[in-house]
């Protein structure tokens, strides 16, 4: 982006943070979904689950999939506001004013990310206190915070297209419900090899299942082979895609 840009990208960036600070309770609620399921999952599910990992480490074995499950409810709200702000007549607005185009996109996408970091704390700050140990040094957090923010922003992006094309609110945020669900059907709860033939296929074969391998692997300071390689190109793959579109029918819609 242009200096110009970047300096539009920022004001308008202000703009929705403050709208955050003044509602709080997204973050809250992106916070409590994840955290109930790891309460559920470690006391009353994780003692019949057997990972192949050693006797009282199943938050160890799961807090990947739980991170992911985080950033999946988080971008339901870049939707909804996005919606919200699409039928208020902003953008129009907007366009009267020397504005960027994309940085009235990318304030929306930097707002979630700020707001997603902060519930991903939380969910972090909680599965210290219900006993997640992790051997990854200074290396392998900032291998894992990368992810986490690639993967925030891939899906963020994608929230972005049904923000700008849904007709009703509750259509521009369903669309997150599956994500939500996908981490269940992927290596972040049980090991793939339980699952029935052409489950296993599936879970073995979507992206969830390489990020969440790698971060495992990143947290328990082991080698990551070449499952990273695959995560990162997931990874950038989604990104690059839903970016190009969501500007391309941004565009359209503004025209």
């Amino acid at each position: 982006m242009t200096a110009h840009a970047i300096g539009d990208t920022a004001v308008l960036t202000g703009r929705s943070l403050r709208h955050i600070l003044r509602s709080p309770d997204t973050i809250i609620t992106t916070a409590v979904t994840p955290i109930a399921i790891m309460l559920l999952f470690v006391y009353v599910f994780g003692g019949a689950i057997d990972t192949g990992a050693s006797k009282g480490s199943y938050i160890d074995y799961m807090l990947p999939g739980i991170l992911l499950i985080t950033i999946a409810s988080g971008i339901a709200y870049t939707a909804y506001r996005l919606f919200l702000d699409m039928k208020g007549g902003i953008f129009e607005r907007f366009q009267s004013l020397p504005i960027s185009r994309s940085g009235v996109l990318w304030a929306h996408v930097l707002t979630s990310l700020v707001s997603i970091v902060v519930s991903l704390a939380i969910v972090v700050g909680v599965a210290l206190l219900m006993g997640f140990r992790t051997g990854a040094g200074v290396g392998g957090w900032l291998a894992v915070a990368g992810m986490l923010v690639l993967f925030t922003l891939a899906l963020t992006w994608l929230a972005v297209i049904p923000g700008l094309t849904a007709k009703t609110v509750d259509g521009a945020s369903a669309f997150s419900y599956p994500l939500i669900f996908l981490p269940f059907i992927s290596s972040a709860f049980v090991p793939t090899e339980s699952m029935p033939g052409p489950v296993q296929w599936f879970a073995e074969n979507q992206p969830v299942t390489s990020i969440v391998d790698t971060m495992r692997a990143l947290f328990a300071g082991q080698p990551v082979g070449g499952e990273i390689w695959i995560a990162m190109a997931w990874l950038v793959g989604i990104l690059a895609v839903a970016y190009i579109a969501s500007m391309a029918i941004y565009r359209r819609r503004i025209r």
